[in-house]
């Protein structure tokens, strides 16, 4: 009888190791740049830094000095998005939870600013004068030639003064037209108060004594254009069925893919995302309105999975979630613009342009087209509808209390994708994805995107400010790049009272507290010109200047010198941190 002999299962053989010293072996080093540039990134520096040439106007001394380039997203500098980030979650920390106004009130304004404003009116009141008076027209426009220019010296010494704004904007502005305040009868009712003077939040008193000031985070969601595919889970982390019937995971390849393309709504998810700020301006206000006092925010937009763009709010003080969905149900922007629901001429027949009337004709019947204020005024007539309404979707809000880990979670939630584009947080993976992006995307192609626009040539209609070379189809706007899809406005929205300090502000704050524990040293990031600054001229060198090092060169010295003072900053914190254990030691050593 023959033994069973049994083998044991075969290591997988490795792959050999190529030659040293050829070309294979060669490939597999990494490359000097990369490895410099991906070491600057884990340090901190930026990794195109702009070379800035600083000379002190009092001993003639010239340096050049490496200045950030400040880019918000990582796929140009991740160091300078990083850190831009950083102080987007120290902005939103700093204002979310405030006890008291942010914003201390304005100060009474200068003897010399009451003088200048003294001569101002005197001056108008005779620019008044001499427009009405019966002198012979010459004589009255010499007059009131010389008084204009009075006026712009006095105005010139306002603008250097402490005060906000200009006296008089625009004399002879031309006035838009007038639309009606009216709501529309489509709208849902919107409550109003009178709003109070204030921007902190209510304090709430449990039981027991202990008061507590929470506040909100709101997550705003436009509108459905057709069933999805998503992958949403139960509270428990289960995954929901999708409305097709099948579980999708995070890596499905038809997650956010229309489930039947050809129902789905292309037209108005382009316009909602195109109009989207607008609605959302309106929202702020109809909010405040309707809650009685200044409401203050601070959020970003995102990309969803169905390239939907979606918001994140950081809202101080809380107010009743009935309330928010009220005004969110309730509050829409009308787009008064000439209708564009039906293209006039093609993509491959546009109108053409004749440089004799400086106009656009049509290439069949040669005659003009309506220009664009034509076009504007007759949107002005009481029976004309608005070119499209633009409304929000669902909103999600919750309370959120200071001090806790929720809070912390949620800050980062809002800011986790401030270093990407909006089409870098949806990437498209399968062909499902390619093809819902490119029917987007040529939806987006052919509307117009402001009054500027070519596009509005496929409708009809000149855009505004005319002129030769507009190719419809080919508009250069951000509306169309497929990096944007439809949505171009900031991506960042804080409210002006929200902390009482803009991004620079707190860049600042940053600086001087490295200032001050290095005793005096600089951080690479710190701008010139921060103290006298009339003291030096600034221009910006040119890369291929004489005195101007390699960049190599300059990265690798701004590696080397962050270095440094992080060391002597993480030395420097630690000494503080042995010293204070040493006071409480000796503290306790006395009370005991």
């Amino acid at each position: 009888m023959s033994q069973l002999l049994l083998i044991p299962d075969a290591k997988p053989a490795e792959e050999p190791k190529p030659r040293p010293g050829s070309r294979a072996d060669r490939m597999l080093m990494p490359v000097a740049k990369d490895a410099l540039r991906k070491m600057a990134e884990e340090v901190g520096v930026c990794v195109r830094p702009l070379a800035m040439r600083r000379t002190d106007t009092h001993t003639g001394v010239t340096e050049v000095l490496d200045i950030p380039c400040g880019a918000r997203l990582a796929s140009k500098c991740k160091p300078c998005a990083e850190r831009n980030r950083r102080a987007r979650i120290e902005q939103i920390r700093e204002g979310w939870h405030l006890a008291d106004e942010p914003m201390p009130p304005a100060e009474p304004p200068s003897d010399d600013v009451r003088a200048l404003l003294s001569t101002r009116a005197h001056l108008e009141f005779d620019r008044h004068e001499a427009m009405t008076s019966p002198m012979p027209t010459v004589k009255r426009a010499a007059e009131v030639e010389a008084i204009d220019e009075a006026i712009t010296e006095i105005d010139d010494e306002l603008s250097k003064c402490r005060l906000r704004g200009k006296v008089v904007a625009c004399r002879d502005g031309k006035k838009p037209i007038a639309r009606s305040t009216k709501r529309r009868n489509d709208a849902a009712p919107l409550p109003r108060l009178p709003i109070a003077n204030r921007t902190v939040g209510r304090v709430y008193e449990a039981k027991n004594g202990r008061q507590y000031r929470p506040s909100t985070l709101l997550t705003i969601t436009l509108s459905g254009y057709g069933a999805v595919h998503t992958g949403s889970r139960y509270r428990r982390g289960g995954l929901k069925p999708c409305d097709c019937g099948a579980l999708h995971g995070q890596r499905d390849p038809l997650l956010g893919t229309p489930i039947n393309p050809d129902e789905y709504d292309y037209r108005s998810a382009a316009l909602d995302a195109i109009h989207l700020p607008k609605v959302l301006d309106r929202f702020w206000q109809n909010l405040r309105r309707a809650v009685g006092w200044k409401v203050q925010y601070a959020g970003a937009i995102e990309l969803q999975k169905r390239l939907a763009p979606h918001a994140h709010f950081a809202i101080r003080g809380t107010m009743p979630a009935r309330i928010i969905k009220q005004v969110a149900a309730a509050t829409y922007h009308q787009v008064w613009w000439p209708p564009f629901d039906t293209m006039t001429y093609s993509v491959d027949r546009p109108p053409v342009w004749d440089p004799g009337s400086k106009a656009y004709l049509d290439p069949k019947t040669k005659q003009p087209l309506q220009t664009w204020k034509q076009a504007i005024l007759a949107t002005a007539e009481d029976d004309v509808k608005p070119a499209c309404v633009v409304r929000l979707g669902r909103v999600d809000a919750r309370g959120i209390n200071p001090g806790t880990k929720d809070a912390e979670r949620s800050i980062r939630y809002v800011t986790k994708y401030l270093t990407k584009d909006l089409a870098e947080q949806a990437p498209a993976g399968s062909d499902a994805q390619k093809a819902h992006a490119e029917r987007l995307h040529a939806e987006l192609a052919v509307l117009p995107c402001s009054p500027s626009c070519a596009n509005w040539l496929l409708y009809g209609v000149q855009p505004d400010k005319a002129k030769a070379g507009l190719v419809p189809g080919r508009c250069t706007g951000k509306v169309h790049q497929r990096h944007t899809l439809g949505f171009t406005g900031r991506r960042v929205l804080i409210s002006r009272q929200w902390s009482g300090k803009t991004l620079t502000d707190h860049r600042a704050d940053r600086r001087t507290w490295v200032k001050t524990v290095l005793g005096g040293a600089l951080a690479d990031d710190e701008q010139p010109g921060d103290a006298m600054p009339s003291r030096y001229t600034f221009e910006l060198a040119r890369p291929d200047d004489p005195d101007i090092p390699a960049a190599s060169v300059r990265l690798l010295r701004s590696i080397g010198h962050r270095q440094r003072w992080k060391a002597q900053l993480r030395q420097l914190r630690q000494e503080r941190a042995n010293s204070a254990n040493e006071i409480n030691d000796g503290e306790m050593k006395c009370t005991s």
